[in-house]
């Protein structure tokens, strides 16, 4: 069984999807140590039979961009992918990573109770995304119980975090969420000795100082990737990040049925006035989803942030974004990083 040994630096980058972590920023993190994270969420949003042959174009560009990474990393730290339970996909690209031989498997958007099942015969770790003890808990059992099986590591993500979230948006609205570091020491305590990444407004040195002291392993960051000339993210995404101002960062409902951050943007203002943009055409990529009355098409809106749209795109943001204002590279930033544990 593959193990965190191979991790230099306990860093975890964030699965970003659509298109923004891929091949090279998993692979460059994973070189300089770290442990780099392909999304798999619609990651062959490029493929020319994206919308005729959803799967089967998801899947070549999962195991292209997993090689990709390999090649990139030389051996070094360790690639994962991020997959959401909630995608139509889920199994069938988790599969697909195991055999182009991923190294581990994080799983959020939901309680990824059947994981063990789905990654049975292969050498793989596997992880999923919580946002308290009790989440935490329940997978313990269940995989305990079910599969004789735990965690090999367990990701806390909190409320400050971007993209999907655990907690509800009144929570999120009014601030009454507790603080990242009292989640972590309750679910390192429900955990034991599983090793506990902690997540979600983790943005420098001293944030991560905090969260060790509260018993974290290690810690998972996504936003800051973002500004790296290593991510898959084009330059007008990547804009889009620096240029955003702390109060441009808003909480948004996705179609998934969850709570969300992202920039507020002509598409975020069109959807909280109560406005609709029908879907022109449907991937099944989420399975809560109904396009007949979704309020814009999460797909879409995503592969739009990818090339810079800024009209229409959505562009995910973690709650200190408004932080950034400059490019980095992926070995400067854990470089950064690193000298907490120095």
């Amino acid at each position: 069984m593959k193990t965190l040994d191979r991790l230099r630096i306990p860093v975890i980058q964030g699965g970003m999807g659509v298109g923004i972590s891929m091949g090279n920023l998993a692979g460059h993190v994973a070189l300089e140590g770290g442990m780099g994270v392909i999304s798999t969420a619609d990651i062959g949003f490029r493929e020319k039979d994206f919308l005729t042959d959803n799967l089967e174009a998801n899947k070549r560009a999962l195991i292209r961009e997993i090689k990709k990474a390999r090649d990139i990393a030389e051996g070094n730290g360790l690639i994962a992918i991020n997959a959401m339970v909630v995608t139509g996909n889920y199994a069938e690209m988790v599969k697909t990573a195991c055999e182009a031989g991923i190294d581990a498997v994080i799983s959020g958007a939901g309680l990824p109770l059947g994981l063990p099942e789905i990654v049975k015969g292969y050498k793989v770790m596997i992880a999923p995304i919580v946002s308290g003890c009790k989440a935490a808990a329940a997978m313990i059992k269940k995989w305990g119980a079910g599969y004789s099986r735990k965690p090999d590591f367990i990701i806390v993500e909190g409320s400050e975090a971007g993209g999907h979230l655990g907690f509800k948006e009144e929570e999120l609205l009014s601030g009454e969420t507790k603080k990242l570091a009292e989640i972590v020491r309750e679910v390192c305590e429900t955990a034991g000795d599983i090793p506990v990444f902690a997540a979600g407004g983790v943005f420098e040195a001293e944030d991560i100082k905090e969260l060790m002291a509260a018993g974290a392993y290690g810690v998972q960051l996504a936003t800051r990737f973002i500004a790296t000339e290593e991510c898959d993210a084009t330059e007008g995404f990547k804009k889009m990040i620096i240029d955003a101002k702390e109060e441009d960062i808003v909480i948004i409902k996705s179609p998934v049925g969850m709570s969300g951050r992202a920039i507020r943007s002509p598409l975020t203002d069109r959807i909280e006035s109560g406005g609709r943009i029908p879907p022109e055409s449907c991937v099944s990529c989420v399975r809560t989803c109904k396009p007949s009355s979704t309020p814009y098409c999460l797909t879409q809106a995503l592969i739009s942030a990818y090339y810079g749209d800024s009209e229409n795109g959505l562009f995910f943001c973690g709650a200190k974004g408004g932080k950034l204002r400059e490019m980095t590279t992926v070995k400067k930033l854990m470089t950064e990083l690193s000298a907490v544990w120095e």
